[in-house]
């Protein structure tokens, strides 16, 4: 199904927030899940699926889920309205698909901080947990998900910053778009499930992605110049409905609560970061992938390009009223403190 506007399925949202209720009254409830990968991605086969089978479990069959993957219910970009506004009742969200919108968590998208994607979930989930009910009121955090750093994957060499110029990429989220175009390249902003038609059809000559991920979603075929450093995370987090979490039975709401914790999301991170390390691999060994690691020198350059980054997010926290120096401070400690800080 493709995008669906919000407005079309008010209908829909009434009875879908209405039916997670009403099971909950009754201590049994069926959670509409929504995600925006297809069904075959490792956040399904490995996170969602060892996560909910462990509700399912602990809760003696009482809490069950329907997913419904590959933008089913609605197109990537809507799935924090979509979950807000009851159409699905967890939904797993890429807050940097909404430019500006979430400022705090837009610090999770600057590139050189998250080094490794277990470890980081557990700190980034700590950390945002502070900040999480100012800035999503409408909804309650459940998870933390960084993919495994990501690089820049091309069809033409990239090597230094200035590489960049003059050519279209299609952007991990609203950050790294700000990046591409700080280096006098165009941002073709498309969710990660378009990406490859952007690719194919030339309307981006390069793509940020984490490494299996080129696979997964067919660019493998596309992109054959391949940057090979750490460089960025997209976070993306799992929330419930604020209203069908409040209505659940106290002993469902504490299956749920132990279940939204820094510790689930690390254990749901694990599978699909190792995945996407595995992809590094596959490419290396195929023998029809230039990787070019970049020399000291050059990945210095790069630390030095990301650094105008730091102080937008900086200007955008300010702006909505946060303390950015403090907000800044509380990242680098959690990240530092789980080792998974650059």
């Amino acid at each position: 199904m493709k995008r669906l506007k919000l407005g079309s399925v008010i209908a829909l949202a009434s009875v879908a927030a209405m039916s997670a209720i009403s099971g909950a009254s009754a201590q049994e409830v069926n959670f509409r899940l929504a995600h925006w990968l297809p069904p075959t991605h490792p956040v399904q086969t490995m996170g969602l699926e060892e996560w909910t089978n462990s509700i399912r479990e602990v809760s003696g069959g009482k809490i069950d889920f329907t997913i419904f993957p590959a933008q089913q219910l609605g197109s990537a970009p809507d799935h924090y309205d979509m979950t807000r506004d009851g159409i699905a009742d967890i939904g797993y969200i890429n807050p940097g698909y909404q430019a500006g919108r979430f400022p705090i968590y837009g610090l999770t998208e600057v590139p050189f901080n998250v080094k490794d994607a277990v470890n980081g979930s557990v700190a980034l989930h700590k950390w945002y947990d502070n900040y999480a009910e100012q800035e999503m009121p409408e909804v309650k955090l459940c998870l933390v998900n960084p993919h495994d750093p990501g690089t820049i994957h091309s069809k033409m060499p990239v090597r230094v910053p200035e590489d960049i110029n003059g050519h279209a990429v299609r952007p991990a989220h609203a950050t790294m778009a700000r990046f591409v175009n700080l280096l006098g390249g165009a941002s073709v902003q498309v969710p990660a499930p378009e990406a490859r038609e952007a690719i194919a059809k030339g309307t981006a000559d390069a793509i940020t992605f984490p490494w299996n991920s080129i696979y997964i979603f067919g660019i493998d075929q596309e992109t054959k110049y391949h940057l090979d450093m750490p460089f960025y995370v997209s976070s993306q987090i799992l929330v419930i409905n604020r209203g069908v979490y409040d209505g659940l039975s106290a002993e469902n709401r504490k299956v749920m609560d132990d279940h939204c914790t820094p510790e689930w999301s690390g254990r749901f991170s694990k599978g699909w970061a190792e995945n996407e390390a595995s992809g590094r691999d596959k490419m290396m060994a195929s023998g029809d992938h230039e990787l070019y690691q970049p020399t000291a020198d050059e990945l210095q350059q790069w630390r030095d390009a990301a650094e105008p980054l730091v102080a937008q997010w900086r200007e955008s926290v300010t702006a909505k009223g946060g303390d950015a120096d403090a907000i800044y401070k509380a990242f680098i400690d959690a990240l530092e403190a789980e080792n998974a800080k650059y």
